[in-house]
């Protein structure tokens, strides 16, 4: 397209798109505007009248509504147009810092090191392993960038070998959804087996005998995980039932014992757990309850020797290791500590071996690693003296092993990986993420901060600036949220930061309420009927650094994705005189009538972290958040907002119709900027670089609003 005229006619669509022409720089081009078309969206608790619900196209094949979106790409690029070059600056910028023949750290596994790495210049990673030593010949086991070739999308999801070593499983998606086709490969031949199951999980396992995967297929509308099924080896008939859950508020997935002894498959919702097992070598594949669920009751198991190892809450909200014998696991009054429960610390996951136990543990708002013999002795914290940091469990293989392999990183330390020896207490350095361009952390500090919540709680803040940003009340910030599902945001190195610290910002993380930084309290107050304290959460750690001077009042972009778009779009609307500008990435902010909707994709997992609004107190407290539904007639800030048409999280109409509505409602004339990825997921574009171009998409829209070019 020719981006000195911009003009689009879209047949049976009523949308306005302006001519634009640069060589009128001083008028933004407009954007197009989508239509009213009023629909009921019907409730037990009443009905609401939704304008834009016809930009849903469950198909993705409606001419008028992909004629919308590429209308609104086309109103991105020519607002954009004037930051084309800073925008490819910034690309070039991120691109640069990533090493291009990079590799992971080898793992080994029965007598191999597999590893995967990166070819110059090539967006996907090949996968390989080397025969009792590095300095084997290598043997390629897949190349992602050969397989990639013919598809706008394409990511390969699990990769597993064989007991004996012959043959290679693997999943791949080149669509987005997460519905991912497994395959066969034999490592003997190079021959990619007829074997195709297609709409499974990405994660499966093999069991004993060499030639039966197990696997979790996924409902093809809801995308559900709900039944498991077993495939043999070179098998014509269709694949035997497993298991089939029939409660759709249940996750599922399957995975092996560290002692592969056991294939477990683990159920899980936002509030109880069931774990099933069944011996590795049993031809039938007969799974038993560890324990039956019950309600409120979360669990998490291992195995080793005659004993389960289990992390659990019963009787314990910040959890506790307990080891339960495997012939009377259904009988709590078994069970032992092998960690105890404490009210400070929240154990948050464990690896098991013969020798040791290690335990990923949150104190304090950080991440922490801790090793202990199962003998009395041995007891140790792996403490860092940086005010803010990770230190991450990477499950490995061999239970026999002495060693735990771990990640530190902070907000000024790129990833590093070591493994630490128990029997003679030395770490080992692994690696080290290189950052290339010029990137020394001491150019960098980092600080761990309480601020006051208006409930009088207390929120951890991760901070990182350049040593030289001046704390005057003059630097911009950069605010990131998520507070979600229990899950947390560490303060771990993004290579991507550097451009914007390095033009001045601060960089902040609000550890707000709805993750578990704090323990299971932390996330029981930022969920269900109090999931409003996320958003005023994050409203008052922004004016508490104004007030502190890390940053200019005038000068605050909120981020977040996802559920963390969900936050940033409900402070959008309750606090827009806060912040300059809003980066919302596949944001959730239709919340009610996705979660009335129990045909859309995940809406029936989501009950116990949302509520369900088909019951009054829901409806009512979950309407009086949702950022569509809160729209208003007010100024709001510069807005970029970002989806995906093939993301099977969030719905790309969700914020389609959210920005539709934004556009027809708001006083301001502030930018609203919408960019859909038309081949992408709830991650975006796939392979290595590709990611990019969103990340500079949104530095060069931030810098922009600041007048800042290069």
């Amino acid at each position: 397209m020719n981006k000195s005229v911009l003009s689009m006619w879209v047949v049976g669509l009523t949308f306005v798109v302006a001519s634009v022409i640069e060589a009128a720089p001083t008028a933004d081009p407009a954007p197009p505007v989508a239509e009213r078309r009023p629909f009921d969206v019907v409730s037990p608790n009443g009905n609401r009248r939704d304008d834009y619900y016809w930009l849903r196209d469950d198909t993705r094949k409606s001419k008028e509504v992909l004629s919308y979106l590429e209308a609104e790409n086309a109103y991105r690029d020519a607002y954009m147009a004037p930051s084309a070059q800073l925008t490819q600056k910034l690309f070039d910028e991120l691109v640069a810092r990533q090493k291009p023949d990079d590799a992971s750290v080898p793992v080994l596994d029965r007598g191999y090191f597999y590893y995967s790495r990166f070819v110059p210049g090539l967006d996907y990673a090949v996968y390989a392993r080397r025969k009792g030593a590095m300095r084997a010949p290598e043997e390629v086991l897949l190349d992602g960038n050969a397989m990639a070739q013919g598809h706008s999308f394409f990511q390969i999801g699990d990769t597993e070998v064989s007991p004996d070593g012959t043959l290679l499983g693997y999943t791949e998606d080149d669509v987005g959804r997460r519905q991912f086709t497994l395959h066969i490969k034999n490592l003997k031949t190079g021959e990619t087996l007829s074997d195709r199951v297609e709409n499974v999980q990405p994660e499966f396992v093999w069991a004993a005998d060499n030639r039966t995967l197990v696997y979790v297929e996924k409902d093809p509308v809801t995308l559900l995980s709900v039944r498991v099924r077993k495939h043999p080896l070179g098998a014509t008939q269709p694949d035997p039932l497993v298991y089939e859950e029939k409660d759709h508020s249940y996750y599922m997935g399957v995975r092996k014992s560290r002692s592969e002894k056991f294939v477990f498959i683990d159920l899980r919702s936002t509030q109880q757990t069931e774990v099933r097992y069944a011996d590795a070598a049993d031809p039938q594949l007969r799974f038993t309850p560890v324990l039956p669920r019950e309600a409120d009751l979360e669990y998490h198991v291992d195995h080793l020797g005659s004993n389960f190892i289990i992390r659990t809450n019963w009787r314990a909200p910040n959890f506790r290791i307990m080891s339960a014998p495997i012939a009377t696991s259904t009988d709590k009054g078994t069970w032992s500590d092998v960690i105890a429960p404490s009210d400070d610390t929240f154990i948050q996951d464990f690896e098991v071996s013969k020798d040791y136990l290690a335990i990923n543990e949150r104190s304090g708002g950080l991440l922490k690693m801790r090793v202990k013999t199962w003998r009395p002795g041995k007891d140790m914290l792996i403490a860092s003296d940086e005010p803010s940091y990770a230190a991450s469990l990477v499950h490995t293989p061999g239970l026999d092993s002495s060693t735990v392999r771990y990640v530190f990183s902070s907000l000024k330390t790129p990833r590093t990986t070591y493994d630490y020896d128990m029997r003679s207490d030395k770490k080992e350095l692994k690696k080290t993420e290189p950052v290339l361009g010029g990137f020394n952390a001491a150019n960098y500090r980092t600080e761990f901060l309480w601020v006051p919540a208006r409930d009088g709680k207390k929120i951890p803040v991760s901070l990182v600036m350049r040593k030289n940003t001046p704390l005057d009340g003059t630097a911009p910030l950069y605010q990131y949220g998520y507070g979600s599902y229990g899950a947390s945001t560490d303060p771990v190195f993004r290579s991507s930061w550097i451009s914007l610290l390095d033009r001045g910002f601060v960089m902040a993380i609000a550890h707000v309420r709805g993750g578990q930084e704090l323990g299971r309290a932390w996330f029981e107050d930022g969920r269900l009927l109090n999931k409003k304290h996320s958003f005023t959460d994050f409203i008052d750690v922004t004016e508490h650094l104004v007030a502190l001077k890390y940053a200019a009042k005038d000068k605050a972009f909120a981020s977040g994705g996802s559920a963390g778009g969900l936050l940033v779009g409900a402070v959008s609307n309750m606090a827009p005189q806060d912040y300059r500008g809003i980066i919302a990435a596949v944001p959730f902010v239709d919340v009610v009538t996705t979660m009335l909707d129990e045909s859309i994709p995940l809406t029936s997992n989501e009950f116990d972290q949302w509520g369900n609004p088909k019951e009054k107190k829901y409806y009512d407290y979950m309407l009086s958040y949702s950022p569509y539904d809160n729209v208003s007639a007010q100024h709001y800030p510069a807005m970029l907002v970002l989806t995906s048409l093939w993301d099977s999280q969030v719905q790309y109409f969700e914020p389609t119709k959210w920005v539709a509505r934004l556009r027809a409602t708001k006083t301001d004339h502030e930018p609203l900027v919408f960019s859909v990825n038309m081949a992408g997921g709830h991650g975006g574009k796939s392979g290595r670089f590709e990611r990019f171009h969103d990340t500079a998409l949104e530095y060069a829209f931030i810098l922009r609003q600041l007048g800042i070019t290069e």
